[in-house]
């Protein structure tokens, strides 16, 4: 199949593409960058420059690579700030409300018979049980400061769901972790963590949900290749309390143990929406994933892709020493 990745050189489309290539499909690559030609180029894929906040640059990219399948992956992530998460996420906000329509419409306009799409599973509403399936609610009681997030989460879910003309798949990725995201050697996440700034706030029964890159790339070739249009939590099969597993991830580091701080002192320091991810937050079943698309992850636990990252880091410290 020929198939158009949209956020081709971030972290996803970095392991994603290649594994496509792989399958022997024809991938086109969208960057709005033309500095990303050659990193496009190298992952195996035909170079597109457009801007997806352009209707009329993405028209003519799409029109151009064709494709039986346009993958959304476009994010525009930028350093975590947990007390002003819309804010953090404002970027990419645009991309899932107004880059999903261009790319929507786009498709249509030469008939994709496929699309598939970007979601996060840490939009479940926080009642209930710890774990949650594709049939519980989602997205309509967000977090205070995680409004507009949410809110354009479940823009893309609903646009791509609605559009019949076409089989609209959604992945509800768990955290990521893994080579070049913010859980990874050199990530963000695992230096607050190195440096016990990732603390344990309240009695840090917020359930989490992660999935290594690398398995959630091969879940999304699953998704292009085959699965029945639908709503699917790609996630490892261990959900965990923080409680459980910063703690484990902290040791894999060879990172002192996380502080502690009651609730109170943790919204003041991550803001509403931190406290809530670290105490409330509900986890996500991969038993769909499993059974429709024939997936399963290499790393089916954090626990077991965690002390990998550990390893990578020790060798990578080393190196730099």
């Amino acid at each position: 199949m020929r198939i158009l990745v949209a956020g081709a050189t971030g972290a996803m489309g970095r392991q994603l593409v290649p594994r496509l290539v792989r399958a022997g499909h024809e991938v086109h690559g969208m960057s709005r960058s033309e500095s990303k030609r050659e990193l496009l180029r190298e992952l195996g894929a035909v170079p597109v420059v457009a801007d997806a906040l352009d209707p009329d640059q993405v028209a003519r990219a799409v029109a151009t690579a064709s494709p039986d399948v346009v993958v959304h992956q476009l994010t525009a992530i930028g350093p975590m700030d947990m007390r002003h998460f819309d804010r953090a996420f404002a970027g990419t906000n645009r991309l899932r409300t107004e880059g999903t329509d261009h790319l929507l419409s786009a498709a249509r306009a030469v008939g994709v018979t496929r699309f598939v799409a970007q979601s996060f599973f840490a939009g479940y509403d926080r009642v209930g049980g710890p774990v949650k399936t594709e049939d519980d609610p989602f997205g309509t009681e967000p977090p205070a400061g995680m409004e507009q997030t949410v809110g354009a989460i479940r823009h893309v879910e609903d646009a791509v769901l609605a559009a019949t003309w076409t089989e609209g798949l959604v992945l509800r990725y768990g955290g990521f972790y893994g080579p070049h995201t913010s859980l990874g050697p050199d990530g963000e996440q695992t230096e607050a963590v190195r440096r016990r700034r990732f603390p344990v706030v309240g009695d840090g029964g917020g359930v989490w949900s992660f999935v290594h890159i690398a398995d959630a790339a091969d879940a999304t070739v699953a998704a292009v290749e085959r699965g029945a249009p639908g709503v699917y939590n790609v996630v490892d099969d261990e959900p965990a309390t923080v409680a459980t597993w910063l703690p484990l991830l902290a040791e894999a580091l060879g990172a002192p143990a996380p502080m502690r701080v009651p609730r109170l002192v943790g919204k003041l320091l991550a803001g509403e929406t931190g406290a809530v991810m670290m105490t409330e937050l509900r986890g996500a079943s991969n038993a769909r994933a499993r059974r429709e698309l024939g997936w399963s992850p290499a790393h089916a636990t954090w626990r077991d892709g965690f002390r990998e990252l550990g390893a990578q880091v020790r060798v990578e410290g080393g190196a730099a020493a």
